[in-house]
C-alpha cells in the first residue's frame, strides 16, 4: 500500500466533505463521528462532485437528484444512483489524513 497526505484531520468538516486530489483522482473525504473515510468524488449517476452534497448518518448525498452513498461501502441507498463509487483505504495518522489510491476497498475502479 502506498499511503499519501491528503489533508490534516482539521480540515474535513463534519457536515460536508472535503475535495482533494492524489495522482489522478479526485476524492471526497468525508467525516462520521470519529471515522474518516475517502470516496470517489464523482456521482456515479450525474458525475456530479459528491463533495457539494452533504454528509450525514454515514452517507454522503449528491446534491443535484439525491442520491445517497453510503461511506463505508460506496454503495447508493436510495435511486437514481444504482452503481457504487469507489472507496480508498484511509489512515489517519496524528492530526493528518492519508489515502492509499493504489488499491479500492469495494473492488470499484475509478473513473
Amino acid at each position: 500500500m502506498a499511503f499519501e497526505r491528503a489533508c490534516s484531520l482539521d480540515e474535513v468538516p463534519t457536515d460536508q466533505a472535503l475535495a482533494v486530489t492524489l495522482g489522478r483522482y479526485d476524492l471526497a473525504i468525508a467525516r462520521n463521528g470519529d471515522e474518516v473515510f475517502a470516496l470517489e468524488n464523482t456521482c456515479s449517476h450525474a458525475e456530479v462532485a459528491l463533495t457539494e452534497g452533504e454528509v450525514a448518518d454515514c452517507q454522503i448525498e449528491c446534491w443535484l437528484h439525491g442520491s445517497m452513498f453510503d461511506l463505508r461501502t460506496g454503495k447508493p441507498t436510495n435511486l437514481p444512483a444504482t452503481e457504487p463509487v469507489a472507496t480508498f483505504p484511509i489512515e489517519v495518522r496524528g492530526t493528518d489524513v492519508y489515502v492509499d489510491t493504489e488499491t479500492t476497498l469495494n473492488g470499484v475502479t475509478p473513473a
